[in-house]
C-alpha cells in the first residue's frame, strides 16, 4: 500500500517546481496528527464531499429557482463542472490537482439559497452587522459553521484551500483575513480554478439560457466566441439543435481550457516563476488568458448579463427570492423561539443577527420556501 510519504515523493517527482506541495504546507489551525496514506489536501477535498455544507449545495440554485426547472444547474453540479476543468487544466500544467480539487469543491459553500439574489437580500439585512458576501461566509463555513469534530469548529482544512477562499472575497479589507495579507496572489491552483469557474459558469449559463428560452441562437451570433464556433459545426454536420448547442458549447469550453494552459504556461517562463512563493509575489496574475481570449470572454459575459440575468423571468425570480429570505430573516429575528432548538441555544454565545444570518444562508432554496410557506401562509400545516 502507498503511504502518505510515498505520495508526498510522488508529488515532489512529477509536478512542476511552483506547484503546492503537501509537504510544504503551512498546516492547519488546529494541529491533527497525519494520516497513513492521504496528504494533506486529499484529506482537504475529503472533508469537504463529505460536510452538510456540500451536500446542500444539489438544492441551491445559480440563477433559476429550483421548482422552475428540474434541468438547470444547481451550485453541486456546477462545482463538480467546476472541479473537473481545474483537474484537467492542474494536470496539464503539472500543478497539484488534490489542492485544486479541494479549492474547487468548497469554492461556493457560502452561497445562500436563490443564488445572487438571495445574497443581496442577506447583505442588505447585515448591513448594520458587517454584511455578508458568499466568499466571506464560505470562510466562516468551513472554519466555524460546520461542526463535526469534538475538539475544534469547522472542517480545519489546509491554510492553502481556506487561502483561496479568502483571496477570492469582494471585501478584501474585511478583519477576517488578516492572516492571508502577507501575499499579494494566491497559488497557481487557487488562480486556476478562479479562472476555471468562470469558464464553467459561461458555459453552463449557456445551455441552460438556451433550454429555458431565455436566450436566443441568433442573437448569440452577435458573440465573437460562440459565432466562431457555432458556424463550424453548421458547417460540418447537419445536427439537431439541441446537438449543435452542445457541440458549439464544448469548443468554446475546449478553446477556454488550451488558452489558459498555454497562457500560463507562456507566464511562467516570462516571468521566471521558479517556485510557490514567486506565484504569491509575482505582480499579475500567473493563470489567466490570453488578451484575445480574455477580450471574447468578458463579450460573452457581458451578453449573458444583459440577455439572461437582467431577463424579465429571471428579475421576477429574484423578486420573489428577495421577499422569500427577508420574510424569513424578519421572523427570526422577532421571535427567535421559532428557530430550530440547536440553532436557538447557541444565541447565549453568538450575536442573534449573525447566528440567523448563518442558519438562513445554509438553507436550500426547496426548504426556504417550504419554511416560508409554513409561517406565512395560513393554510399551510405547521
Amino acid at each position: 500500500m502507498r503511504d502518505r510519504r510515498e505520495a508526498e515523493e510522488i508529488e515532489d517527482q512529477i509536478l512542476a517546481s511552483f506547484a503546492s506541495k503537501s509537504y510544504n504546507s503551512r498546516g492547519r489551525v488546529h494541529l491533527e496528527d497525519e494520516h497513513a496514506f492521504r496528504t494533506i489536501y486529499m484529506r482537504d477535498r475529503d472533508r469537504v464531499i463529505h460536510s452538510s455544507a456540500f451536500r446542500r449545495l444539489e438544492y441551491k440554485t445559480q440563477v433559476f429557482i429550483y421548482h422552475e426547472g428540474d434541468h438547470y444547474r444547481t451550485r453541486l453540479t456546477h462545482t463538480m463542472e467546476v472541479a473537473q476543468i481545474g483537474r484537467s487544466i492542474a494536470r496539464a500544467l503539472r500543478l497539484n490537482e488534490d489542492l485544486c480539487e479541494a479549492i474547487a469543491l468548497s469554492h461556493d459553500l457560502g452561497h445562500p439559497p436563490f443564488g445572487h439574489s438571495g445574497e443581496g437580500a442577506l447583505d442588505a439585512l447585515m448591513k448594520d452587522h458587517g454584511g455578508f458576501e458568499h466568499n466571506l461566509h464560505a470562510l466562516r463555513v468551513i472554519d466555524h459553521v460546520e461542526s463535526r469534530y469534538p475538539d475544534f469548529r469547522g472542517l480545519n482544512l489546509s491554510w492553502e484551500t481556506r487561502e483561496a477562499i479568502a483571496k477570492h472575497a469582494k471585501r478584501p479589507n474585511d478583519p477576517s483575513l488578516n492572516e492571508f495579507r502577507e501575499f499579494k496572489n494566491p497559488s497557481i491552483e487557487a488562480q486556476m480554478v478562479d479562472v476555471a469557474d468562470s469558464v464553467a459558469y459561461n458555459a453552463h449559463d449557456l445551455d441552460d439560457g438556451l433550454s429555458s428560452g431565455l436566450l436566443n441562437a441568433e442573437k448569440l451570433n452577435e458573440v465573437a466566441l460562440w459565432r466562431k464556433f457555432h458556424d463550424s459545426v453548421l458547417a460540418k454536420k447537419n445536427l439537431p439543435l439541441k446537438l449543435v448547442t452542445y457541440q458549439v458549447i464544448r469548443r468554446i469550453i475546449n478553446a477556454q481550457v488550451g488558452d489558459l494552459a498555454t497562457q500560463t504556461e507562456k507566464n511562467v517562463e516570462r516571468l521566471s516563476i521558479k517556485a510557490p512563493d514567486d506565484i504569491r509575489t509575482s505582480g499579475e496574475p500567473v493563470a489567466c488568458f490570453s488578451a484575445e481570449m480574455q477580450k471574447e470572454h468578458r463579450e460573452l459575459k457581458r451578453f449573458l448579463k444583459k440577455h439572461m440575468y437582467k431577463s424579465h423571468r429571471v428579475v421576477r425570480m429574484e423578486v420573489k427570492a428577495y421577499k422569500v429570505v427577508k420574510d424569513l430573516f424578519d421572523a427570526y429575528l422577532n421571535r427567535p423561539e421559532l428557530l430550530p432548538e440547536n440553532v436557538y441555544k447557541r444565541l447565549e454565545e453568538e450575536d442573534k443577527n449573525r447566528l440567523i444570518c448563518d442558519y438562513i444562508a445554509g438553507m436550500t432554496d426547496k426548504y426556504a420556501l417550504e419554511e416560508h410557506d409554513k409561517l406565512f401562509n395560513p393554510m399551510s400545516r405547521v
